[in-house]
């Protein structure tokens, strides 16, 4: 009897769920909302004069934890826009085939010049789909409307230990006291 009470308890479930709305979106034709910190891709930057934002300086390599990125540094050269000799990346590759998606990479990056954009998924059916190339990686910033939550500015000011604290108020300056101030009675 037990097993009989089982079987229909099991098809009434069935019923239920059969009756229920159906929540399947047909991706690509139709694109759910993504959450705002919603991430998924890599994307290099430009910075405010249009030059490449990254000056080489691997903090992003050497933090990955999955050893997905390459960094070759380029030649020191002397920057058109700013007049001041800066380094240059020589190439930049990130291979998505491994990335755990930890935004390491972004927090250290001294410049903000790697960013996680919100670039919708494209279905890779090779390998070298999922390797970014420093091309893939400009296009992902000129496709992006806008990168994600955070950049590493914002990640460093959100850990600033002080954050949320009340400024506090410089101490006046103190006055010498009489006694401290130097003599003018000749010494004897």
């Amino acid at each position: 009897m037990k097993y009989f009470l089982d079987a229909i308890r099991a098809m009434l479930i069935t019923l239920k769920n059969f009756f229920r709305p159906i929540e399947t979106v047909r991706f690509p034709f139709e694109k759910r909302e993504r959450g705002e910190r919603y991430r998924s891709s890599f994307a290099l930057i430009h910075d405010e004069h249009g030059e490449e934002a990254c000056i080489a300086c691997k903090l992003c390599e050497r933090i990955c934890p999955s050893e997905i990125i390459t960094v070759v540094g380029g030649e020191k050269r002397l920057s058109e826009a700013t007049g001041k000799k800066r380094q240059y990346v020589g190439d930049f590759t990130l291979d998505l085939n491994a990335c755990i998606y930890c935004e390491l990479c972004v927090q250290v990056c001294p410049v903000d010049a790697i960013v996680m954009c919100r670039v919708p998924e494209v279905p890779g059916f090779f390998r070298e789909d999922l390797v970014l190339t420093m091309d893939k990686l400009y296009a992902n910033e000129a496709a992006a409307n806008e990168p994600t939550w955070a950049n590493a500015t914002k990640l460093w000011e959100m850990q600033d230990p002080t954050r949320g604290l009340p400024k506090p108020e410089p101490k006046p300056a103190a006055k010498p006291a009489a006694s401290e101030a130097p003599s003018t009675e000749p010494v004897s």
